[in-house]
């Protein structure tokens, strides 16, 4: 078995490496994304999202399914749902909300596809 090409491989530190804004689809900057998978936009795919203390997302409907951790903080959804360190989460494809974090929140997230941000 060969070595994996330098090509092949991406590596990104949530710690360490630097986080690109989120635009949303009407240009506001909605927290800030790490990804590693160059064919995905930032806020698809596998990505750590951070969120900024005091941020509310902008409101927005899935059309994919969503699934994240949260790794640090937490993150208070618009029906007053709490998630922390350590949730594991599912919403279904077309489910609508928003989130608001109070001191900030990094998030590890999957989304397979536009998320109708």
């Amino acid at each position: 078995m060969q070595p994996i090409s330098s090509k092949d491989r991406i590596v990104a530190n949530f710690k360490k490496d630097e986080f690109v804004p989120f635009i949303d689809s009407k240009g506001n900057h909605d927290g800030d994304v790490l990804k590693v998978n160059p064919n995905n936009k930032p806020g698809y795919g596998f990505h750590v999202y951070r969120m900024p203390p005091g941020h509310t997302t902008t409101a927005h409907e899935h059309l994919g399914d969503e699934e994240f951790l949260i790794l640090e903080g937490e993150v208070v959804d618009h029906d007053g749902f709490k998630y922390g360190p350590g949730d594991i989460v599912w919403l279904r494809s077309g489910t609508k909300h928003h989130s608001y974090s109070k001191n900030g929140a990094l998030i590890a997230v999957y989304l397979p596809g536009d998320a109708g941000i």
